[in-house]
C-alpha cells in the first residue's frame, strides 16, 4: 500500500496543485528518505527547478523536473505526499517538506521505508529500480498474450505471480485478490497450469478491478489519503480483501483466509477453483 490506484489518484491530485511551479527551498527533517546523484546532495539538485510533469510506473510516482532532473518517489507501506495551499507545520512522521513557489508538498511516512530519488531523466529506466519492472496493466499493449509470457513456464502461485513488479506493475495484496476473486480463480493455483481462457478472464479481471480502484480514487482501507489529504472508497466495494471470515457475497460461504508469498491472502474455496 499504496498500490497502483492509489498511486494513480495521488499523481492525478498533486499535479493539479503542482505543475509548473517552482521548487524554491527543501526542508530535510529525515535526510534518509531523500537519495541524490553521485556526489551531489538532493537539495542541491533538486531546489530552484520548476516541476513540468507527473507520471506513475507501477507503483512509483515520477515527478519530472527541468533540464531533465526527475525524482522517483517510492511510497512503500506509510507513505504519504501532501499538497498544502498555505505554510504547514511539518507533523511528526513529516520527513520532507518541499516549498513551492505557492504552497508546499510534505513527504510523510510513518515506518520510513518511502524513499525520494533525484535521477537525470535519461536514466530513469536505466539506472534505477523503475528498470526491473513489468508491463503496465492498463496499458493498450497488455494483452492476455504478454500476461501468459510474463508468466512463463513459472511454477509458482498466482498470488506470488502476480505480486512479482517484475511479471507485472502496480499490483499489491488488495488488487491481486480482488482480481483473483473476479476471475474465479484459487490464489494458489501455479501458473503454468492456466489454460488460454483463464489467462483472458484474469488478464479482463486485473484491468477491471483497477480501473474500479482508480475510479473510487483508491481504496482507504488503512490509512491511504490522496494528495488532499482525502480518502479514496474503494473499500466499500471489496469483495474478499480484509473480509476473511465474512461470508462470501457471492455464494454465502465463509471466506477463507490463509498466507501465501509471505502475505495474507483471502479467497472463497467454492468462486475460486
Amino acid at each position: 500500500m499504496p498500490e497502483l490506484p492509489e498511486v494513480e489518484t495521488i499523481r492525478r491530485t498533486l499535479a493539479e496543485h503542482v505543475t509548473d511551479l517552482k521548487i524554491e527551498e527543501i526542508k530535510l527533517i529525515w535526510a534518509a528518505a531523500v537519495h541524490g546523484w553521485e556526489d551531489k546532495k538532493f537539495e542541491d539538485l533538486v531546489t530552484g527547478r520548476r516541476i513540468k510533469t507527473i507520471d506513475r510506473r507501477g507503483k512509483y510516482l515520477m515527478i519530472l523536473l527541468e533540464d531533465d532532473l526527475t525524482l522517483i518517489a517510492h511510497m512503500r507501506m506509510t507513505g504519504h505526499l501532501n499538497y498544502y495551499a498555505d505554510h504547514q507545520e511539518p507533523e511528526k512522521h513529516t520527513h520532507v517538506v518541499f516549498r513551492l513557489e505557492r504552497g508546499e508538498v510534505h513527504f510523510s511516512d510513518v515506518r520510513k521505508f518511502g524513499r525520494i530519488q533525484a535521477i537525470p531523466t535519461p536514466l530513469c529506466f536505466s539506472e534505477s529500480s523503475l528498470r526491473k519492472l513489468g508491463p503496465e496493466p492498463l496499458e493498450d499493449e497488455f494483452t492476455p498474450a504478454v500476461l501468459k509470457k510474463r508468466f512463463g513456464k513459472k511454477k509458482v502461485f498466482l498470488k506470488a505471480a502476480l505480486l512479482d513488479q517484475t511479471v507485472l506493475a502496480g499490483m499489491g495484496n488488495i488488487y491481486v485478490d480482488e482480481a483473483l476473486f473476479l476471475a474465479g480463480l484459487s490464489p494458489d493455483r501455479r501458473v503454468d497450469t492456466l489454460s488460454e481462457q483463464e489467462i483472458s478472464k484474469l488478464h479482463q479481471a486485473i484491468q477491471n478491478v483497477l480501473q474500479a480502484g482508480i475510479d473510487a480514487r483508491g481504496t482507504s482501507y488503512r490509512d491511504y489519503r490522496d494528495a488532499n489529504g482525502e480518502k479514496g472508497s474503494f473499500q466499500e466495494a471489496l469483495q474478499v480483501y480484509g473480509r476473511g471470515g465474512k461470508p462470501c457475497q457471492v455464494c454465502g460461504q465463509v471466506l477463507e483466509r490463509k498466507r501465501l508469498a509471505g502475505r495474507g491472502t483471502v479467497y472463497c474455496s467454492r468462486c475460486q477453483r
